[in-house]
Formats: structure tokens, sequence, C-alpha cells
């Protein structure tokens, strides 16, 4: 089918959706013949076997229902092993699943005869009031997925108004996403396993004006990422080109590590870190210091007695070890563990705004997304990630009016149940 009649039959698809015909069985799967004769109906195998229906990918941002369309279009622009690092998750995958699936676990409580004709999404973290609950978690690497990389997730945000982190490993500078946000961006850190690179890097953030420094703790050493292992199968390119062998040679295209000697490093990911290490951060560094990785209340409580600022919860996007857990459970036991002394944030496997909305009333001050703008990137660089956005924004706002809160401050437990 040539592009113009796509765009037109989608076009018509999305003014269709709203109609009380497709709430009818009997009209339906006529009706979605008449649309289009090779489209198979609901119930078919092709239908229910996503793997199997080869429909049309998105070619412009604008045409996307939901975020997983982005997903086909970045697969179908990226080379394969760019792709496998992007989609990779440990072992199985398994929990990368999990992470998604663990939102069907909570059921919705709806309120009605509210006035939802007005609302307020926005959520204040450390004094600084941001439009929205949604945040734009670190992303290594992000030239990989698109030539303009993070200064393009740095335009969208600010363009947005999201709270945007940078990783670490970042292939734009701190000074560069900051101006392209318009205004300063949260520090991830890899501390590496010396302490004079650690330190470089938090000046570095401090002289750039970030305000936080988030200390990434779940990732020890190497993880076991087999869709991204094997995915590398699929690319005929030479790797080299980039990718050299040890750390100076992984680095060398990283901005954050210009200038230093890197020549004691053994890698990103500091396997000794301990306590007495965020105790020697939160005493060198007098922004706000938050702890990325953590899953239990126990961790949330010493993180509270050991001076840490804000928590978020994540587990790598399933990509450090296959746990199974997916981290919106994780979340009321840290919520729990931390008594409302500090903000706590979560990511992983948010893919709606139901999802955020979950998350938000389960106690999170924050959402993070890292997978689906980086989809949005890759196919279309910042409009994509404009337009990931902007549907979960429209989602979250949907729900919210469906559910009768007016705010997110409203927002509490009393409208979720489970897990079931």
């Amino acid at each position: 089918m040539p592009d113009s009649q796509s765009r037109a039959r989608r076009q018509f698809l999305k003014f269709l959706a709203a109609s009380p015909l497709l709430a009818a069985p009997a009209l339906a799967s006529p009706l979605r013949t008449l649309l289009d004769p090779q489209q198979p109906a609901p119930g078919s195998t092709l239908w229910s076997e996503k793997s199997d229906f080869h429909g049309d990918v998105i070619t412009s941002p604008e045409q996307a229902f939901d975020l997983m369309e982005f997903e086909a279009a970045a697969k179908k622009a990226l080379p394969p092993a760019h792709f496998g690092y992007l989609a990779t998750g440990v072992d199985d995958d398994a929990t990368v699943r999990a992470n998604h699936e663990g939102y069907s676990h909570f059921q919705l409580r709806s309120r009605r005869l509210i006035d939802v004709s007005k609302l307020d999404t926005s959520v204040e973290i450390f004094g600084t009031t941001w439009d929205t609950p949604i945040t734009l978690q670190p992303v290594s690497a992000l030239k990989a997925f698109h030539p303009e990389g993070e200064i393009a997730v740095g335009r969208a945000a600010k363009a947005k108004g999201h709270l945007q982190m940078l990783s670490t490993v970042s292939t734009c500078s701190v000074e560069e996403v900051t101006a392209a946000r318009g205004g300063p961006v949260w520090q991830q850190l890899y501390p590496t396993n010396v302490w004079e690179i650690t330190r470089a890097i938090i000046t570095r953030a401090e002289r750039a004006g970030c305000p936080a420094i988030v200390l990434t703790v779940d990732l020890q050493e190497n993880s076991n990422r087999e869709t991204l292992f094997k995915s590398r199968r699929y690319d005929d390119r030479d790797c080299t080109l980039c990718h050299g062998k040890g750390f100076a040679s992984y680095v060398s295209r990283k901005p954050m590590f210009d200038g230093l000697d890197v020549a004691k490093v053994t890698g990103l990911h500091f396997s000794g870190m301990t306590w007495d290490f965020v105790k020697r951060l939160r005493d060198t560094t007098t922004r706000k210091l938050l702890i990325k990785g953590i899953v239990t209340k126990e961790d949330a409580q010493l993180a509270v007695e050991h001076g840490v600022d804000g928590i978020v919860v994540s587990n790598h996007g399933g990509r450090a070890e296959e746990t199974l857990r997916p981290t919106i459970e994780c979340l009321p036991e840290v919520v729990e563990g931390v008594r409302g002394k500090i903000p706590v944030l979560v990511d992983g496997g948010v893919r709606r705004g139901t999802d955020i909305f979950k998350a938000l009333a389960l106690g999170a001050t924050a959402v993070g997304i890292g997978r689906p703008y980086a989809w949005g990137l890759a196919a279309f660089g910042q409009e994509g990630v404009e337009a990931v956005l902007a549907i979960l924004r429209r989602e979250l706002e949907t729900v919210m009016r469906q559910v009768g809160a007016r705010s997110v401050a409203e927002i509490s437990r009393s409208y979720v149940i489970g897990p079931r």
C-alpha cells in the first residue's frame, strides 16, 4: 500500500476508533474487513500473534496510536546490534517482560461525579515544579540510535517540560545537553573503581549546574545479555571501528571522561561499593544525592539513614539480574521504608498512561521511561521523543479524568487494588 494511502487509512481509523460501530461485535469484524481486506479478523491466529502479523510500520511520529509502534519503527531504522542493545534484558529477558506485565497485576478503582474538566499534572521535586510526573531516565550512548543523541532528547525535554537524567556514558557532553535542555539536567553516576574519576565526574556535573547526582547501584560489572549477544550474529558491520578493547577504548567516545586518566579503571561499575561509599559521596557533594536501583524496604531505610535525598526504584530495565520481580511490585515496600521522608521515583516497564497512574497511586513521586523515548529517538529523532512524551501525557490525563483524579496530588492508594 502506498504511503499516502496508508496514512489516509490510519487517519480514518483514528476517527473511526471513537465510533460506537466498533463497539458492536456484529459490525466490528465486517467493518475491519471493509477497511482492509488483507487484515485478519480478531480471534484469528495472525491477529492474536503479533509476531506473525506484518502490518505497516509507522513512517512518521504522528501516525502512532501508542508507544509500542515506536519500537517497530526503531527496529526497522537501527542496525541489528544497536537494536539488540536497546532491547536486551538478561538470560531469557523475563524480567524485562515482568516489568511491564507487573502493572496488569493492579486494578483501578474509579470514582464518579467529580468535576475533572481541569487537571493538574504537576509535581514538585526538591523545590522545582515540573508540569508532569513523567521523567526521562538515563540511557547510554544515544548517538548509537540517532546522530543528535542526547541533544535531541534534551530539546524534546525542553519542548515538553520534562525532567531529564543524563547517563555517565552519554555520547554528548553534560554542557551540550544542558544547553539543549535550556536548564539543568540530573547527572547519573557510574562511579568506576577509581575515586579520582568519581570525584572528577561529580565536579564536572556540579560546574554544569546539575542539581542532583544519581548513583546507580543495580549493576555489578557484567550481566548476561543474551539478546544483545545473539543480535550481533546478524550485524555484518565491523564493530571494532567504534568499540575497541579495554576501558580506555570504550570511553574514548564518552565526553564525561575527556581529559581523565583512566589507566587504572577496570570498569564503570564498582563492585566494592558499600554504604561507606555512599557516605563518602554524601560528604563530597552539596547537590542532591539519589540512589538508583533500590528495590527493598531494608535498603530504603538504610538510604534514609545515610542522608540520601531520594531513591529511584529500578532494576536497570531488567538488564542486571533475572529476578522476575517487576519494579512496580517493589515500589510499595520502598515507599513504606522511606516513610515520606524523601521522594521515591520508579522506572521499568512503563508503556501506558495507566502504568504511570498506578505508580503514582502506589506512592511514586515521579515515573521514568527509558526504552520508549529511545525508540522514538531512533525512529524519528527529536520529533519521535516528543511524540512518545505527548502520547503518555495524553493517556495519563485520560485515565485521571476517567477515575476522577483532578490532580497528581489527589492520586492515592485508594485508586488501586492489587496485586491480583
